[in-house]
Order: structure tokens, then sequence, then C-alpha cells
């Protein structure tokens, strides 16, 4: 893919970038935003801008992609292009926008190394750049016309149907396309991005989880409220102002971890509001009378804390071949001492030939996936999806 003369300059210079990209980025963001302010206001997440883990995200795809280049020159890293380019759909970003990242990206390089950037430099990150753009600008193209959209035409006014308060933290907003359009469909664990405009005019993007089976008319997200510094913009705006009737600017459904169909086991591990894509999988499984092995398991700080915790358990239940693991670090009540604290899969039987999906903090899911490849589990059978931007869960 990357021709021989650029593979020789990247591989001399990789560690110089990398060891310069934490203050790549800053300059990169900061010349994009001042030239294109829009960018900040109405796409990317100030939250993930203020607390700098967009910049490590971004850091960390393009070492990433360099780093495979190099090592495996005759295969394309699509794994990890598929999660960037499902994102990228899920917040209609079309392709001009990759030419404006590209100028200031490298002119940021520029800044931060200076004289280091000699043309033959330049000319071999240009080239990996655009083979990752081209590669992401491609996949989001097929996605678009898989759901029969233009790109970048992912936005529709949905209607809110329905609110229901699932917890003290988390409220669950069904919703019904407001202009009696198709309710597209989507796959067990995809998401979908909300657009709203805030009281300073910014109109930021968050993607929700569909905590809904896939078989009905209504779509539903379920929202957490987000304290901390910065505290959750979107998340916290909807809980405090969206009711029943309203109407929310909602994208098409996106996301490259699903369900996936066939007849073998799966175990669907959550921490917190992680349980999200795991009840809409658990959901689909029993609509469907699925014979397939299920291990559900799931970490919370208490009961009261835990969202859908009937709804798992009557879900579990209805599956002739299913399993619920739950614990709780702070139990209000009688709990078992071996499911009090954080989740540990040593007592779980896991089957041979299971299939994995988690969901939740990024130590949860670091955690069992590690609890799992030690258990036998193939890295390529444990799928996760991470709130946010995905800074890896080999860190």
């Amino acid at each position: 893919m990357l021709s021989e003369k650029s593979t020789a300059v990247v591989r001399a210079t990789l560690p110089v970038i990398g060891a310069a990209i934490d203050d790549i980025t800053p300059v990169f963001y900061r010349r994009m935003f001042a030239a294109h302010p829009e960018l900040l206001r109405d796409l990317f997440n100030r939250g993930n801008q203020a607390n700098g883990t967009q910049s490590r995200a971004l850091a960390g795809s393009i070492a990433v992609f360099a780093t495979m280049l190099l090592e495996n020159p005759d295969r394309r890293p699509d794994a990890m292009l598929a999660r960037i380019a499902h994102k990228h759909a899920a917040l209609g970003i079309t392709a001009d926008q990759y030419t404006i990242v590209h100028r200031h990206l490298f002119a940021a390089i520029a800044e931060v190394l200076g004289e280091a950037v000699t043309p033959e430099v330049a000319e071999a990150w240009d080239e990996v750049y655009w083979l990752m753009a081209g590669a992401l600008i491609a996949m989001e193209a097929r996605l678009y016309a898989a759901s029969g959209l233009g790109d970048g035409d992912v936005w529709r006014p949905w209607k809110v149907v329905g609110r229901m308060e699932e917890t003290a933290e988390v409220a669950t907003f069904m919703l019904r396309p407001a202009d009696d359009g198709p309710v597209p469909p989507f796959r067990p664990g995809q998401y979908v991005s909300v657009q709203v405009t805030l009281p300073d005019g910014a109109r930021q993007i968050r993607q929700y989880s569909l905590s809904c089976a896939p078989d009905g008319d209504d779509r539903w997200i379920s929202v957490k409220r987000v304290g901390g510094d910065p505290a959750g913009e979107v998340s916290n705006w909807l809980h405090e102002n969206v009711r029943e009737g309203d109407v929310l600017t909602v994208g098409a459904p996106f996301g490259d971890v699903a369900l996936e169909d066939g007849d073998g086991p799966v175990l669907l591990a959550s921490a917190g509001i992680g349980c999200t894509p795991m009840v809409s999988m658990l959901a689909h499984l029993a609509a469907t009378g699925s014979p397939r092995r299920t291990t559900v398991v799931h970490g919370d700080r208490t009961e009261s804390s835990h969202a859908f915790r009937e709804q798992t358990r009557l879900l579990t239940a209805k599956l002739p071949d299913a399993a619920l693991h739950v614990w709780y670090e702070r139990p209000e009540g009688r709990w078992p001492a071996e499911r009090t604290g954080l989740v540990d899969l040593s007592g779980v039987e896991i089957p041979e030939g299971v299939r994995a999906y988690l969901c939740g903090p990024v130590p949860f899911m670091r955690s069992v996936r590690t609890q799992l490849l030690e258990s036998g589990v193939p890295a390529s059978r444990i799928h996760y999806e991470s709130f946010g931007p995905d800074l890896g869960l080999d860190a």
C-alpha cells in the first residue's frame, strides 16, 4: 500500500512523529478551529476537546495506522478503519472535510517540528494521511449508500412519544419519525447521533446506543446524566429540557459493534450505562426466541443505579439457555460476597467458541477483555463499543 520510498521515510521518522504527536494535535486543533470555528461549535465534542481525549484518539489512530502499514504492508487495518468510519457517518462527515483536516494537520506538524519536516518527510506522511483518509471516505460513502442516504445527509426530525425514568440518573426517550417517513432498520448494538441547540447557540452532537429491540416502530435512547468538569452538555440538556411531544434532530443508525447472526454462544458484558446496547441485543434474542447460549454480565455501583435491572432479568429468563451474573460495588441490601465489587469472571463459565460484546467505562472493558483473553477467547471474537473517542483497550 505504502510506496517503497515512503515506507523507509515513515519507518525512520515514526518515533519522532510519535513522540511529538501530543504537541502536534493541540496546535492542529487550535489552527483548524481558528479557521473554522463552526466545526468546534457544531461538530466536534467540546467536552472531549476540553479534557484532551479527542487529541489522544487522533494521535492514536494516526500512529496505529502508520505502524500497521509498516508491519503489515499488504493488509489494510480495516477493523480500526470501520470503527472510525461508522463514527464519522453517524456525524454526517463528508469528503471535503478531510481536506480541511489535512491542511491544518500538516501545518501543525511543520510548526512543531520545524526544519525536521523536509519535503521528503512531508511527502511520505502526506501519503500515509491520504491512504487513511481515502479508505475512510470510501467506507463512509458505502455506509451512506447502504442506508439510502446522500453523503452526510443523516439528519431527520424525531418526535418524543414517551419518556421513562429508569433510575435517578437515567432516562429513556422513545422516538418516532416526525416526518411520517419510514423507520430505518438497525442492528442490535448500534447507536444514533442526537444534535441539540444549546443556550449559547452551539449545535452539539452526542451518540447514544439504541436500547430497544429492532422490530418495533419506535426507537429508544437511554441517557445518563453526566457530572464532572466538563459536565455532559447534551446529556444533561436532554434530561432538563426534553419531554413528550418535543422534537429532536436524530441521525441514522450506525455502529460496527452489532450482534452477529448465528447460533453460537454469546457473552454480553456491560457496566453502568454501558448496558444500553446489551439490552437491545438481549431484547432481540428474546423476541426471536433465540436458542443461543447467552451469558449476561453486568457491573454497577448499586441496585438503584442499575438501569434496566428488572428488564434484564426478565429478558434473560425468557431465553432457554441464558444466565445472568451481576456485581454491585456497594450493595444496598443482602448480596452475595462473591458478587460484590468489580466484575470477576473467574467464577463464570466461558463457553467454547463464545463471541463477546463489551460496553462500559474503558477500565471495565480493559479488565473484562483481559480476563476473556486469559480464558482463551481469541481477540478477534471480543468486540467493544466505546463512548466518546476510542482510546483503545491495549493501552
